[in-house]
């Protein structure tokens, strides 16, 4: 590395900024395989949990609920955090609280504390903030035409933990009953393990921080006012049209698959198929990671706005199917593979475009405020998805995501043509 100046931010030479941005994206896709084992994990079993804690099918969202908005609450004062200190220090900090969150979830499953248990699913949404940020992490150094690939990536690897995680719900419910625990707290302890795991990786790996080399850190910005720094970024992103349409694929896409995803497991038990939904859960999220590279490059090929229009209508595809047939394990199965694959969509499109669309100095708050607001709705989703299936059934819930859908598909149709129009 060269430097400008003494005291100044490193200069990299291109060469520099490459093989730095191949060692981040490395370290990330590692760091990412527990992160998502732990939360895949996690969503097989959570519902089924807090049904035994609190005997009321309305409240079955309830953990999912509380485990979105920890990511929710976490998102901004990690991205102020960030913008001080760097991407290392908030990664390792969030995964930390995961970790200890995880540990007080599984305590409370054990004793039956289900006020001891809303806390630890609050802290363990600090590891989904930090997979989230991972994202983010990976386009520090990318440049405009390696973006949406880079991102897409790191968001593909974790594929392998969170196919893995609910696969593996089984094996550790049989080692905590074995070991006298209650079964469904086995997933919640291997969960804190593995975001230790991921937090160790990037506080070994993750050197140089990416976003010091890229001279976006500012130890000299403000700390942590969560109000002040959502009401700057919702003024950055109102005066751009296409960072409003990023937001707003990022936030439709997230709630529709949450409230979807949480019930299904509910919705399979009441069915005598409660031992196909951990399977169900599985291929949902290898939906939505496995395909991210093809999802990366397509997007790069045919453009920000067609890909939102394509994820919503393969997001609306899978919400349907899942229950247009009535109930019927091959529809869940095919129609919860598809949510996943409408949200890759959303979530890399979405999140490039919000990146890329607001200028360089208030890229991390906005996309920390972003990241708030997508995982205010999911967690609100998640929450509420208990009410509506027990008032009104799982296919409303179903098709209000298929209504969401729809609605985004129209809003990037109309934005699409206005940003064509201004380019004309």
């Amino acid at each position: 590395m060269t430097t400008a100046a003494a005291n100044a931010v490193p200069v990299l030479t291109d060469d520099e900024r490459s093989a730095l941005q191949r060692r981040t994206l490395v370290t990330l896709r590692i760091a990412q395989v527990p992160s998502q084992a732990a939360v895949a994990g996690m969503v097989a079993v959570v519902a089924l949990l807090v049904g035994e804690l609190i005997e009321n099918d309305r409240l079955a969202g309830t953990g999912s609920a509380m485990f979105t908005l920890g990511s929710a609450f976490v998102a901004v004062p990690l991205s102020a955090f960030m913008r001080r200190r760097g991407r290392r220090p908030g990664l390792v900090r969030a995964w930390t609280a995961a970790s200890l969150g995880a540990l007080v979830a599984a305590i409370a499953g054990q004793i039956g504390s289900f006020p001891l248990f809303v806390v630890g699913m609050l802290a363990f949404g600090a590891g989904q903030a930090a997979a989230l940020q991972g994202r983010f992490v990976a386009a520090d150094l990318a440049t405009s035409s390696t973006r949406s690939q880079a991102i897409g990536s790191v968001v593909w690897v974790g594929t392998l933990g969170a196919a893995f995680g609910p696969l593996l719900t089984p094996w550790e419910r049989r080692l905590a009953e074995a070991a006298g625990l209650e079964p469904l707290v086995g997933p919640f302890l291997f969960a804190s393990v593995f975001f230790a795991m991921s937090g160790a990786v990037v506080a070994f790996r993750l050197r140089p921080d990416p976003l010091v080399a890229a001279g976006l850190t500012n130890p000299d910005a403000e700390r942590v006012r969560p109000l002040r720094q959502v009401r700057n970024a919702a003024g950055v992103v109102a005066a751009r049209p296409l960072a409003q349409l990023g937001l707003a694929s990022m936030v439709v896409s997230q709630t529709a698959m949450v409230a979807v995803m949480t019930m299904t497991p509910p919705y399979m038990k009441d069915h005598d198929h409660a031992d196909l939904s951990a399977y169900v859960i599985a291929l949902h999220i290898v939906g939505m990671y496995g395909f991210s590279p093809f999802v990366g490059r397509l997007i790069e090929r045919i453009g920000r706005p067609a890909s939102i229009m394509l994820g919503s209508v393969v997001l609306g595809a899978g919400t349907t199917i899942t229950v247009v047939l009535g109930y019927s394990a091959p529809a869940v199965f095919v129609g919860l593979f598809l949510l996943g694959v409408g949200w890759s969509f959303g979530l890399v499109a979405g999140s490039t475009l919000l990146t890329e669309s607001v200028p360089e100095e208030t890229r991390v708050e906005v996309q920390g405020a972003g990241d708030l607001l997508m995982s205010l709705f999911g967690g609100t989703a998640a929450f509420a998805s208990g009410f509506i299936k027990a008032s009104f059934g799982y296919s409303t819930l179903a098709y209000a995501g298929t209504l969401l859908a729809g609605v985004l598909l129209v809003y990037s149709m109309a934005s699409r043509r206005t940003a064509l129009a201004r380019v004309a």
